[in-house]
């Protein structure tokens, strides 16, 4: 188990987002969190990528409570969580500059500004090839020198997982990935999350495509009603459900 919550709560405003809510995913691992747009799967994402603090409860990583760790050493940790957002934010810039981004940012500060100065981005760290090596994962090689700005949305996306896979981190984030992108884009996306899950990278996808969850996933999370109603292998909660919720969810039903 790398990254766990244990019994979390969080609020905005008054109004109750999670309650106790608890669940795990291991290397080399896909587990999927499905349930109706409004339902709080962005913000579970959120706080697992510790861009917020829980009101309760615990957010583990590798049995370590990152909530009582110094500043310091919770960065550290949240540099091995990467994020891929519903809409991707490219750059001015390069397919490959922009796929460099999250390897640059993350190296320690006198390699950062040399590389900034002298231009020898992937000339020391081997940023370029592990850059080029994702772009190729996500099917954008021979698309490396092109602006990112002229991109399709789809490739868009794609450029945005790549800069995530880019510096193999340990969890990987993804905030309905393929929610706007055709068959075609969504297939090698898919594609790039087996091959991210292959190499050991732990992945949690929020998606409201139960069918993209049956494809991908190796176990399902049900987020309903502030909370995760049950969790276990994907074929379990398809097939044989222990919650009427979930049947009544998966069955079309809207459930609030």
């Amino acid at each position: 188990m790398i990254l766990s919550t244990e019994n979390v709560h969080h609020a905005y405003d008054g109004t109750q987002v999670f309650e106790g809510v608890s669940l795990s995913v291991d290397r080399g691992e896909t587990l999927a969190i499905i349930g109706p747009s409004g339902a709080g799967k962005s913000t579970l994402l959120r706080l697992l990528a510790l861009f917020e603090q829980p009101n309760e409860g615990r957010i583990s990583y590798e049995d370590t409570d990152v909530w009582t760790l110094s500043d310091g050493k919770r960065l550290k940790i949240r540099r091995n969580v990467g994020m891929v957002f519903q809409e991707a934010s490219l750059f001015d810039a390069s397919t490959l500059r922009n796929a460099e981004y999250g390897l640059r940012v993350r190296q320690p500060w006198p390699k950062r500004v040399k590389n900034e100065i002298g231009d020898l981005v992937g000339k020391q760290n081997g940023t370029t090839e592990a850059a080029l090596e994702a772009l190729e994962v996500v099917g954008l090689d021979g698309k490396e020198a092109q602006d990112a700005r002229s991109l399709s949305g789809g490739e868009a996306q794609r450029v945005a997982f790549a800069r995530a896979l880019a510096y193999d981190p340990d969890i990987l984030l993804l905030d309905e990935p393929s929610s706007d992108l055709d068959p075609r884009n969504t297939a090698v996306l898919e594609a790039a999350i087996s091959e991210a899950r292959s190499r050991g990278i732990g992945i949690v996808i929020a998606t409201h495509d139960m069918h993209q969850a049956k494809r991908i996933a190796d176990r399902v999370g049900v987020l309903l009603g502030s909370e995760i109603i049950e969790i276990g292998s994907t074929k379990r909660v398809f097939e044989n459900p222990h919650d009427e919720r979930t049947r009544k969810f998966i069955d079309g039903e809207l459930i609030y």
